[in-house]
């Protein structure tokens, strides 16, 4: 059972609070803690170049636990599912709590509440994670998604991310449609492109190659005339785009 949520009364009657779930919390910890290999933790902790720690989980084993832990600890609603991943994110000591509580953010049982009033949570795990293993699969299986499904709210979005001071709103906003083929809005994706084709760190390089690169599967000729029409891409991004063309 969960945490008993708290409430407030003011003018309107009384409000719920959400609360996360203490006994999913203490479970996903308990269960990372127990499948730890410190003999792991160190490498994996130097490959992603990372001042979290490990627990030195890896990566198949922690999707079987997170699949006990999605069947055992369902969450009752909206607000105490995502305080919940909240919860996991933020008070995090280990890398991998962090990527459960990915994990959790797109468990099916939880798919019909994926609306665009979850993009401020995306974002805030987005800015605050700050790395290509929690940004990618944020930007490709969260806010992509819900870019795909709410166009009208999401695009305007991501055109202001492609010209943020932040440079994994940037990201984000160039790599989110990599599964959309011919669904790809290339309006979107020329404009934050064309917005950090300057640009010359590497993950904004490489996430443009990477884009073009994706979409060259389902459009190559629009790629190579993208690519030919911008003598301003790095050649990091030319490489990446013409790949396979």
């Amino acid at each position: 059972m969960s945490v008993v949520s708290r409430s407030f009364s003011g003018m309107t009657g009384t409000h719920r609070i959400p609360t996360a779930s203490t006994e999913f919390l203490t479970a996903a910890r308990d269960g990372l803690a127990d499948l730890a290999d410190p003999r792991k933790a160190p490498d994996m902790q130097r490959y992603m170049k990372s001042e979290m720690p490990f627990r030195g989980v890896p990566s198949p084993e922690r999707r079987t636990l997170g699949k006990r832990l999605f069947d055992a600890h369902p969450l009752s609603d909206v607000d105490e599912w995502r305080t919940t991943v909240l919860s996991l994110w933020r008070d995090a000591e280990y890398r991998e709590e962090r990527y459960v509580a990915i994990d959790l953010s797109g468990h099916r049982r939880y798919a019909g509440w994926q609306t665009p009033d979850l993009l401020p949570m995306y974002e805030e795990m987005i800015v605050s994670g700050a790395w290509w293993d929690f940004v990618d699969e944020l930007a490709n299986r969260r806010v992509g998604p819900l870019l795909r499904a709410h166009r009208a709210a999401l695009s305007p979005v991501l055109r202001r991310w492609a010209t943020d001071a932040d440079l994994w709103r940037r990201r984000t906003s160039i790599i989110c449609q990599l599964g959309f083929k011919e669904d790809t809005d290339t309006d979107l994706l020329t404009y934050a492109i064309e917005a950090n084709v300057g640009d010359r760190d590497f993950f904004i390089r490489k996430g443009i190659g990477w884009a073009l690169r994706q979409f060259a599967r389902t459009e190559p000729s629009w790629v190579r005339a993208f690519v030919d029409a911008h003598p301003a891409l790095s050649p990091l991004s030319r490489k990446e785009a013409t790949k396979h063309l």
